[in-house]
């Protein structure tokens, strides 16, 4: 079977590292076509991969006959539009997180691969393909710390725009912890709260946030966000009833030298989780060669679907109305549709 041809929709930071990551490590398909509001910005990353060319029209790389399947990583407002023309021409497409700006529009992204009766979309939430975090998943499937209980995380940042708010650090930070706890634990989150040492009114970021989520069933999340940090740091300790499991540090090597222990820890996300980005394409990639091979029986995605993304915009806009009004606030999703349905993890 040849080579999936990929569309890139998007060459910034993460567009183009994606483009990257498939031309050099990830076998069985290659960039071939890009584009980007910044025509030179394309035209730029273009010249940096064998096969790639850059397009002016978003529109004309999505109708592209030669085009197998695409990647969205623009900016969130623009998400919808892409990805219901990608849904609407056929063609698989991993869409980079939020999945949509407002849970609305997640909405309508749903009802749109309803119509079409299968699901195209794969929402770009990393953690689900980082080792650490499977590992993490397998050990709590196996009850090797009982029935789990509570959640310990911390999302730290080197440090963001001047320009970010404290919806910007929720939409674009907690959010990975939106998708990733209801996978491990297997549960919906049906109640978030959230509060900062820093006041809401205060001209500078909150931070860091506190955000604690209820799960169903009575588990808790409480997870730390921090955007002005010390370096780039994920943490995650999870407890249960007959122990605790956690993830390890970040570096790969620890330091000892005179009465001290040390270890170097990456100025951002794409050198903690760059094993998770390159899993995560490889595998969307292999799921789509099996589903070209066999469209009935297969689907073309390997992690987080629509209806993941549409959860994800639902416990954000929870925590923001909890930021807003200082109160727990209920979480309430529509019913899961029969297209989602049997691919559930969460219950």
């Amino acid at each position: 079977m040849r080579d999936l041809a990929i569309g890139v929709i998007g060459t910034g930071k993460m567009g183009a590292d994606h483009a990257e990551t498939i031309s050099s490590v990830v076998a069985r398909a290659s960039v071939r076509a890009v584009v980007d509001i910044d025509h030179k910005r394309a035209e730029s990353v273009a010249s940096r991969l064998p096969s790639a060319r850059s397009i002016v029209s978003v529109e004309e790389l999505i109708q592209s006959p030669d085009i197998d399947a695409i990647i969205i990583a623009t900016n969130s407002d623009a998400h919808t539009e892409q990805v219901l023309a990608c849904v609407a021409a056929g063609k698989p497409v991993l869409c980079e997180k939020p999945l949509a700006p407002t849970v609305a529009e997640c909405e309508k992204i749903l009802r749109a691969e309803q119509v079409v009766g299968q699901r195209l979309l794969q929402v770009g939430f990393m953690r689900r393909f980082d080792p650490a975090y499977v590992e993490l998943q397998q050990q709590l499937a196996s009850g090797s710390i009982g029935h789990p209980l509570l959640a310990h995380c911390a999302h730290r940042n080197f440090g963001v725009s001047s320009r970010w708010e404290a919806a910007d650090t929720i939409v674009s930070a907690a959010v990975h912890e939106f998708d990733v706890m209801p996978w491990l634990f297997g549960r919906e989150v049906v109640g978030v709260n959230w509060s900062s040492p820093i006041p809401i009114a205060s001209r500078s970021l909150p931070d860091p946030q506190l955000i604690v989520l209820e799960l169903a069933g009575g588990p808790l999340v409480v997870a730390e966000v921090t955007m002005h940090s010390y370096g780039y740091e994920i943490r995650c300790e999870i407890v249960g009833d007959k122990g605790a499991i956690e993830l390890a540090g970040n570096a790969r090597t620890a330091r000892r030298t005179r009465l001290q222990v040390s270890e170097a820890l990456p100025e951002d996300f794409r050198l903690r989780f760059a094993d998770a980005y390159r899993i995560e394409l490889q595998s969307w990639v292999d799921a789509i060669h099996r589903w070209r091979s066999d469209p009935s029986g297969n689907e073309p995605i390997s992690g987080a679907d629509g209806w993941d993304g549409y959860r994800a915009a639902v416990i954000t806009e929870a925590v923001i109305a909890s930021m807003n009004n200082g109160q727990k606030t209920a979480v309430n999703y529509l019913p899961i549709p029969d297209l989602y349905r049997s691919s559930r993890t969460a219950s």
